[in-house]
């Protein structure tokens, strides 16, 4: 998916917030962030969703069920803003390979948007939203290839849940 397509998912669902219909939200890409290092009054949401990804050094294409996203979200006289960096992963088969973007799905994207606007809610408006019948990133079956620690920009970073885990 492009940066338009997020951009038009994450709009529409904006637009089905039952908040004051006067705040105005965008979202932009920002590689720049980094978790755990929020500006003041902004709130962090880290989750994550299954992803594809291509070598641009030997076409190669794998996926990965654990592809971690860092959500910045700030709200002020109005006006919110979400900054968002997808964190990449190399190919295990080249040396000197280059970390590479994930590719999403729309269905995939559509959910884990759909997550960022319970955090929105919850962070930004005080809701209340209770216990959600959802399970979490975290949650997931661990089903597929092993995980490669080395590879993945979040392990580097120490975000991502999977390194802790054996296989």
């Amino acid at each position: 998916m492009t940066n338009r397509e997020w951009i038009r998912i994450f709009q529409s669902k904006v637009n089905n917030l039952k908040r004051n219909k006067r705040d105005r939200w965008r979202i932009e890409f920002d590689e720049s962030i980094k978790a755990d290092n929020v500006q003041f009054g902004w709130h962090q949401y880290i989750s994550g969703a299954f992803g594809r990804f291509k070598c641009s050094k030997c076409n190669r294409s794998w996926s990965s069920g654990r592809v971690n996203v860092v959500f910045h979200m700030h709200l002020s006289s109005g006006q919110g803003m979400v900054k968002v960096r997808c964190l990449r992963q190399e190919c295990r088969q080249c040396d000197g390979a280059l970390m590479e973007e994930a590719s999403f799905d729309e269905e995939k994207l559509e959910v884990l948007l759909e997550k960022l606007m319970e955090k929105i809610r919850v962070k930004c408006y005080r809701e209340n939203l209770g216990k959600r019948n959802r399970r979490d990133f975290d949650d997931e079956d661990d089903e597929g290839p092993p995980h490669e620690s080395a590879h993945c920009e979040a392990c580097s970073m120490g975000l991502c849940t999977k390194r802790f885990k054996a296989r």
